[in-house]
C-alpha cells in the first residue's frame, strides 16, 4: 500500500512569467521514454511482480523502495511543467477576443487545449506516454540491468532539457532530480554487483560529467543527498537495501546512508485560476454557494 503526503519532494520557485516552451520540453522528463512515467511504472510493476521475496529480499526492497520515490518523482515534473505555464496567457472577459493567441505559436498546442496549461502524459513532441516502455522481465538482473541503463539515460535526457532552458524554476526541479536520479543509479549498479559479482560502478556516471558542474545540484550534493537511500516507510519496512546501499559513494567517497521515512518535503503549488481556459470553472459566487453546502450539518 501507498501513504500520500500533502507535499513535494522540495519546494520549487514560483516564478512571476512561465516559459510555455520550456514546459513543452520538460514534458519529455515526464512522459518520455526515459521519463519518471517510465522508471516508475518500471520499477512498480517489477516489485508488483517480483519473484522469491523471501530469499532475495533486499534486491525487491530497493526496487519497491525507489518505487515510492519515482511517485513524488512524476509530482513533481508535474508541478514544474504547471509552474511554467504561470502568466503566458491572458484574461480579458471576452471570448471572441484570442485571450489564448499565444498556444498556437508555441510548441506544445496540446497545452493550451487539452489540459488547460498544465502537465500531460505525453512526451515533448505531445506523443501519449504507452505502457510498451514497462520491461518486467522477471528475471532479476536482467531487470536490474535495464534500470540501471534507463537511469543512466533518464540523467542524460535531464540534462540536455538543463541546457535547453535557464528558467529558474525547471533548472531547481532537474538539479534536484540529477542528485537522486544519480543515486538510483549507484544503488543498481550496486544491487548489479552484488548478484553478479560485476562491479558496474566503474563506469558511472553516464554522461562522464558530475553533478557538480550543475549549479543548483551542488546545492543538493553539498546537502548529502546524493548520499542517502530512503525506505519511504515509518515501519521498518525495506529496511533490507542496507544489504545492498552500504560503504560508500564509487564517485564522492562519502559513506552512503539509508533513512528510514521520506524528505522534509515543500509546499505544493496552489494553481491560479485560469479563466480564459475555464479552469477551474468556479467564480466567486461558486465558491460562496460551495462553503455554505459544506458547512452543512456539521
Amino acid at each position: 500500500m501507498f501513504t500520500r503526503l500533502d507535499r513535494l519532494l522540495i519546494e520549487l520557485p514560483i516564478p512571476e512569467h512561465g516559459d510555455a516552451n520550456a514546459a513543452a520540453a520538460v514534458q519529455e522528463l515526464l512522459g518520455g521514454k526515459f521519463g519518471e512515467m517510465s522508471t516508475l511504472n518500471n520499477y512498480m510493476y517489477q516489485s508488483f511482480n517480483f519473484r522469491h521475496k523471501s530469499k532475495l529480499r533486499p534486491f525487491y526492497d530497493l526496487v519497491a523502495s525507489i518505487t515510492a520515490e519515482e511517485f513524488g518523482h512524476v509530482e513533481l515534473v508535474s508541478n514544474t511543467i504547471n509552474l511554467l505555464s504561470v502568466g503566458n496567457t491572458f484574461n480579458v472577459g471576452d471570448p471572441n477576443i484570442p485571450q489564448l493567441g499565444l498556444g498556437k505559436d508555441m510548441r506544445n498546442t496540446h497545452h493550451f487545449i487539452a489540459s488547460a496549461q498544465a502537465s500531460l502524459a505525453a512526451d515533448s513532441m505531445g506523443r501519449p506516454w504507452t505502457g510498451d516502455n514497462v520491461f518486467t522481465s522477471g528475471n532479476l538482473v536482467l531487470d536490474l540491468l535495464h534500470n540501471f541503463f534507463l537511469e543512466c539515460g533518464a540523467r542524460t535526457h535531464k540534462m540536455r532539457v538543463y541546457e535547453m532552458t535557464d528558467h529558474e524554476t525547471a533548472r531547481e526541479m532537474i538539479g534536484y532530480l540529477l542528485v537522486r536520479g544519480g543515486v538510483h543509479v549507484v544503488a543498481y549498479a550496486r544491487a548489479i554487483e552484488m548478484a553478479t559479482g560485476v562491479d558496474v560502478t566503474k563506469l558511472i556516471p553516464i554522461p562522464d560529467v558530475s553533478n557538480r558542474k550543475f549549479d543548483v545540484a551542488r546545492k543538493y550534493e553539498d546537502q548529502g543527498l546524493g548520499n542517502v537511500l530512503y525506505t519511504w516507510s515509518v515501519n521498518g519496512d525495506y529496511k533490507e537495501i542496507s544489504k545492498i546501499w552500504k560503504g560508500v559513494h564509487p564517485e564522492s567517497g562519502e559513506r552512503l546512508i539509508v533513512q528510514e521515512g521520506y524528505p522534509k518535503g515543500g509546499p505544493i503549488p496552489d494553481l491560479d485560476n485560469l479563466p480564459e481556459e475555464f479552469a477551474p470553472g468556479i467564480d466567486r459566487d461558486d465558491y460562496a454557494r460551495i462553503a455554505k453546502r459544506l458547512m452543512e450539518n456539521l
